[in-house]
């Protein structure tokens, strides 16, 4: 598994895909960083008059509804309908879906207008795009009660897409096949926008690999291998020290490294 892990951020590393983010203004930065860091490239292109023609030139569209008002869905919808046109993956990320009325209203609406290549959130974002119970505390999953494996069976067949479920154990299925990720650490969770870096990282995986639940379940392994590099660099276990050294372990994180951390396996075929 390591293996083609291992190919996969390569060939991101070699083929420095443009990754189109209309994203949130809390995590622009950070994601725009993390993004460069691992080799990508991102842009950053919000108005409603480019970012069809974005879209269509880009390696992935990623769609971010932290930070959501009316000019920006108009975007979305523009945007992703280029990209859906053009064959270009779009990874929807439904930030606090579940909290609000119009937050989980907007992104039904997206996931369902558009076609979507994967889906990344945390258990209780899944869980209301799917019509189940799960804990929601402003835009961050409580604990929750439930099984984050089959949550993620179901909504992927339900919303027919790959669907990432990250937590303590990310999960990432297609509705058929499923796979569990142990790799992460829980400073990640004292940084804001470790999520939301983590739909683009996926949008940069979706851009080379066209097997879109490999793509995803490799992307939060490198990501997860990348936090745990970075804590090891650490003196103290602090989330201003962890961000950049995070960052600086997506771009140091070498194929050997994948080798001796990545926990990532398929656990149904």
């Amino acid at each position: 598994m390591s293996i083609q892990a291992e190919l996969v951020l390569e060939n991101v590393r070699e083929q420095n895909p443009l990754v189109h983010n209309i994203t949130n203004t809390v995590v622009t930065n950070f994601t725009a960083n993390g993004l460069l860091a691992l080799g990508a490239s991102p842009v950053m292109a919000y108005a409603k008059e480019e970012v069809a023609d974005m879209a269509k030139i880009a390696g992935a569209v990623v769609l971010n509804i932290g930070t959501l008002d009316e000019r920006i869905v108009e975007s979305m919808l523009i945007a992703g309908a280029s990209a859906n046109k053009h064959n270009v993956p779009v990874i929807l990320d439904p930030v606090g879906s579940g909290a609000t009325p119009y937050r989980t209203e907007t992104a039904k609406m997206l996931a369902e207008k558009l076609d979507i290549a994967v889906i990344r959130g945390n258990a209780a974002e899944v869980a209301s795009l799917a019509g189940e119970n799960w804990a929601i505390k402003g835009v961050d999953s409580g604990a929750g009660e439930g099984d984050a494996a089959a949550l993620a069976v179901k909504a992927a067949k339900q919303l027919r897409t790959v669907v990432v479920i990250t937590g303590k154990t990310d999960y990432i299925s297609d509705g058929e096949r499923l796979f569990s990720c142990k790799n992460g650490h829980q400073l990640q969770t004292k940084v804001t926008g470790t999520g939301c870096l983590l739909s683009s990282v996926v949008g940069a995986f979706c851009a080379i690999e066209k097997d879109y639940v490999f793509a995803a379940a490799a992307a939060a392994a490198v990501y997860g291998c990348a936090a745990e590099a970075a804590v090891e660099r650490l003196y103290r276990l602090e989330p201003g020290s962890f961000q950049i050294e995070f960052l600086n372990e997506l771009y140091h994180l070498e194929p050997k490294d994948l080798r001796e951390r990545i926990k990532l396996e398929e656990v149904l075929a």
